[in-house]
Formats: structure tokens, C-alpha cells, sequence
């Protein structure tokens, strides 16, 4: 029984390292990257807390080098995808009744396991199962992800302060209770962090999950199984079935106990999830929460007194970084005529300089694409550019999938604003530019409003204040993050909470309270501490 009002440690973000020359850090990466790439492992499902191996496998491959494999996943077929179900309905009256200071507890410690004792280990994973650089890495799968947990936590304890008042006579309390039945977290290849959340996410305010990685992601969402197992997560809370798409969805999203699905990936398969879900309404227990972040068509819009300078960095790191991989990467540009001149030659020069190789070696700075079929997509948008008469390749337009997919850094210019790489996602390293009449600052405006159905990332560069307020008032429903003078990606837990709204998903603000709070069902309990001994009221008195 605990007796105490019990406090989480106040979080602070996990510090960054740079890995520079010498460094401790550096030795220590290197050494993981060494371990990993010298074996091959076989990755289980999780069911129940026990190893299922179905003999159906799908391989981990270095998309940087695609001739060498990590290892090998069982993938879950129906009978596994029940059998996890099962389990999460099992362990799930269990789960929200421990109380909720041990829940805290198990992911305060899965964040020191992370960032002390296998930090390396899974940076190294990431680094080779998605094609990142130490950097990439460092701040995605040991920063973002033990940041998640530690400031998750911390939102738990505020939720649950939330208290009503009570007035005399009565005391009124919340429980802050979990869904009834079972969550279902599908995660992307692109983030390690965002693997490790959305199933952690719901399973900490008490509810137990089904977790489906991405495929081309299982490597390093693996290791972040094992660190929360390691911290003490019972068995059946998080279930881990790497399996596809269709086989794995098409079972929960019939399941009369589904109670939320918590998503990261594409735009078209969360509204054929909502589509499903919206057919079989009728046949579930309770109203499923869905809470999705999907696609994006990232901006970066420029004011005559912009620092170009800045903005060309700006440009070349939102685009490019992670090659393009990111929901919030820059994909389009706004720059107005009178400094793109300037721009231009800056940026061309800046992007024929960044190295695209091996991410092993420490001085690239762009790896590959995740796999073949990301690469064929990215290719027909460079070739769509290359055949149009609409578009000039100011830079890159190279590619080849002979040893790693690569794609080069690629940046297009267009004279239709209204262009197809200029309204559809590419997700990779390709960056078309607008080129405004100065006088024309408001209608560019409206443009880049209206012309995609996205609103995740954006932003504006200007010196000049007023055009600082004048463009975030014309662009206050395009993103929802938005920067000022920075580039539209790096959004950090507990400082920026991410998440877009139009077709970007539901925004519900991962990093945040906003987040937790869609994961937990209230109940309202009054206790009247002395109750009335008689039915009458005074009014029914005339004397």
C-alpha cells in the first residue's frame, strides 16, 4: 500500500553529444558499430513476455549497404496477431491497477538503461537499420526517446493532480482511468523515438498495447523491446508483432475490445484505418481514440529581409538532413526574386559540398533511403522534374541503388507554384523552389496556404518584424509547428510538442500532456459526506 503524495524527478532534456575528434563518445560508437555489423541476430515476436518464432521471416539489411544483413525477424501471421491481443486483454486489469508510481518507475529506469548503459548500442542500431548519421542518430534514438519517457512520466503525475473542487459537505475526485481494452500502436522506419513512444505512450497511463513496427524499422525497435523488458515492463502490457501491413491491421481493427490506435506513418493508410474503424463503429465496445500523425509538405517561406545566409543553412539542413526522411523535412521553398540570386548560388555551392556515402564513416553527411521502394518513388519525382518543362534541376538529380540506395541531394526549381513536387509528399532528399515577384509577398502567401493538404512543419525568415507578424498571421493554419528563422525540423520533447492538423494527422502533440491525456477514460466521483436524511426540500413548506 503506498502512503505518500509521490513526486516524478523533475525532467530535464538528455544532453546532446557531438561526437567530436577524440572523443570518448566517438570510441565508444564506433566499437557498437563494429559489434553489430560483425553478427546476425533473429528477432522473435513478444507475446506475453515470451519468444515466438513462426518461421516466416523478413530481413534486416543495411540501406547503405544492401548486400549485408543484421539479421532476420519472424513476422506474425494471424494466429500471433490473436494470441497478442489475447495477452493485452489479459494483462490489462492487472496493469491499471498497479499503482501508478511503479508504472513511472519501470520507464524512469527503461531512460537510464537508454541513456547510460545501451546508448551506444542503439544509436548503432539505428544508425545502421535506417541509414543515420551519429548525429541523426544521437538525437533521435538516445536523446528523443529517453526524453519521451522521462517527460512522459512527469506529464502522468500532472494529469493526475488534475482534481476538481469540492465544496462543503462533498468531496469530488477524478480517476484518470485507462481505455477499456487494448491500444494498437503502428510505428514508422524513421524514428527509433517515435517506435519507442507510441507504444510506451498509452501503456504507461494503464493501458496494455499491440505493437506493430514498420518493417524496415524491426532492427532497431527490437532493441528498444529488450531496454523496456529490462526495466521491468510485465509481460502482455507491450506486445511485439513485427508482421505485415494488411495481416496485422486487418485482425485488430475488427476486434470488438480495440480501444485506440496510436500511429505514425502515412497519410492514406490512417484514413483507411479511420474508414475501417468508422465501418465496424457499431460492433466495439467503446468509441476507439485515434490519435495519428502522418504526412507533411514542409515549407520554408522567405521575406526580402531575410538573412540569406541563415536561410541557405536553414534549406540545406531541413531538406536534407536524414535524406529527406522526415515528416517535418523542408520539400518546398518561397523565396522572393530580389535575393534569390544570392540565394541561389549559395545554396547550389553548400549542397554540391555535402558527402553522401556509408554512414560509418563520421564525415558523411547524408546516408541512403530506407529501401527499394522508397528509392523507386523518390526517382520518379526526379525524373517527372527532369522531363518537365515547368522545372530546371538546379543541383543533384543523381541516383544509384548498385551498393546502398542512394539518392543525391536534389534541388529543383519551378515556375508553377501549383507543380506536382510542389503539392505531393516525396519523403526524401528533394527540394523544389518557388521563385516570387517581390510585390506579390501576400498572393505567395495564400499559395503555400492552399496549395497542399498538409499543415505539419513550416517556416518563415524575415528580419523585418512586421513581416515576422504579417506572415504568421497569413500562415496561422499551415503547420502545426512553425518556426521562426530556423529550419522546419528538430522539434525537441517538452519545448516544441509535434504534431500537424489538416491531412498531417489529428495533432495531438507528442512530447506533451496533450498526448497522455487522449489515452485516459475519466471517472468523476462524488462522495457526499453527509447525506440527506429527508426528500423534502425547503420550497414545500408554505408555513
Amino acid at each position: 500500500m503506498s502512503n505518500g503524495i509521490f513526486q516524478v524527478p523533475i525532467p530535464d532534456n538528455e544532453p546532446v553529444l557531438n561526437y567530436g575528434p577524440g572523443s570518448p563518445e566517438k570510441a565508444k560508437l564506433k566499437a557498437a558499430l563494429e559489434k553489430l555489423m560483425g553478427q546476425e541476430i533473429e528477432i522473435p515476436l513478444i507475446i506475453g513476455g515470451k519468444e515466438v518464432r513462426t518461421g516466416r521471416f523478413g530481413s534486416c539489411v543495411v540501406p547503405h549497404n544492401h548486400h549485408h544483413r543484421l539479421g532476420q525477424f519472424h513476422q506474425a501471421g494471424p494466429e500471433e496477431v490473436k494470441a497478442a491481443i489475447d495477452a493485452a486483454l489479459r494483462a490489462r486489469r492487472e496493469w491499471a491497477a498497479m499503482p501508478w508510481e511503479e508504472r513511472a518507475a519501470i520507464f524512469l529506469r527503461a531512460a537510464e538503461i537508454l541513456a547510460r548503459e545501451k546508448r551506444y548500442l542503439v544509436n548503432a542500431a539505428t544508425m545502421l537499420g535506417l541509414s543515420k548519421t551519429p548525429y541523426q542518430a544521437e538525437i533521435d534514438s538516445a536523446c528523443e526517446l529517453a526524453d519521451f519517457w522521462r517527460f512522459n512520466t512527469y506529464y502522468m503525475e500532472q494529469i493526475y493532480r488534475q482534481q476538481p473542487r469540492s465544496v462543503p459537505l462533498s468531496w469530488n475526485r477524478v480517476e484518470h482511468r485507462g481505455l477499456e481494452g487494448f491500444v494498437f500502436a503502428v510505428t514508422p522506419f524513421n524514428f527509433t523515438s517515435i517506435a519507442g513512444n507510441l507504444p510506451t505512450a498509452p501503456a504507461m497511463m494503464g493501458n496494455t498495447v499491440v505493437w506493430k513496427p514498420a518493417s524496415s524499422a524491426v532492427y532497431p525497435a527490437y532493441f528498444v523491446m529488450q531496454i523496456l523488458e529490462e526495466a521491468g515492463l510485465p509481460p502482455g502490457v507491450i506486445n511485439f508483432i513485427p508482421g505485415p501491413g494488411s495481416t496485422v491491421g486487418d485482425i485488430v481493427l475488427q476486434h470488438p475490445d480495440l480501444a485506440g490506435i496510436h500511429f505514425t506513418g502515412s497519410t492514406e493508410t490512417f484514413q483507411n484505418m479511420w474508414k475501417t474503424v468508422g465501418t465496424n463503429i457499431h460492433s466495439y465496445r467503446t468509441y476507439p481514440r485515434l490519435v495519428g500523425e502522418t504526412g507533411g509538405k514542409d515549407f520554408i517561406f522567405a521575406h526580402p529581409s531575410a538573412d540569406v545566409e541563415a536561410l541557405c543553412v536553414a534549406m540545406v539542413r531541413g531538406a536534407f538532413e536524414f535524406q529527406g526522411q522526415k515528416c517535418s523535412a523542408a520539400s518546398r521553398a518561397y523565396i522572393p526574386q530580389s535575393i534569390w540570386p544570392e540565394l541561389k548560388e549559395r545554396l547550389v555551392k553548400m549542397t554540391q559540398e555535402l558527402k553522401v556515402g556509408d554512414v560509418t564513416d563520421f564525415t558523411t553527411f547524408m546516408g541512403a533511403v530506407i529501401d527499394k521502394k522508397a528509392f523507386d518513388n523518390i526517382v520518379s519525382y526526379i525524373e517527372y522534374a527532369k522531363n518537365s518543362p515547368e522545372a530546371e534541376i538546379l543541383v543533384g538529380g543523381d541516383y544509384d541503388d548498385s551498393v546502398g540506395y542512394f539518392i543525391y541531394p536534389t534541388i529543383v526549381q519551378t515556375t508553377n507554384p501549383k507543380m506536382k513536387l510542389m503539392e505531393e509528399e516525396i519523403f526524401g532528399p528533394v527540394l523544389t523552389v518557388y521563385v516570387y515577384p517581390d510585390e506579390k509577398l501576400e498572393e505567395t502567401l495564400e499559395l503555400c496556404n492552399t496549395t497542399s493538404p498538409y499543415a505539419l512543419t513550416g517556416a518563415i525568415f524575415a528580419r523585418d518584424r512586421s513581416a515576422v507578424v504579417a506572415m504568421s498571421r497569413a500562415l496561422s493554419e499551415t503547420a502545426g509547428n512553425f518556426y521562426v528563422n530556423d529550419k522546419p525540423t528538430g522539434a525537441v520533447v517538452s519545448q516544441q510538442p509535434f504534431g500537424g492538423a489538416r491531412a498531417s494527422g489529428t495533432n495531438d502533440k507528442a512530447g506533451s500532456m496533450l498526448n497522455l491525456l487522449r489515452w485516459v477514460s475519466q471517472r468523476a466521483i462524488k462522495e457526499n459526506l453527509l447525506p440527506p436524511r429527508c426528500y423534502r426540500y425547503p420550497h414545500m413548506d408554505e408555513a
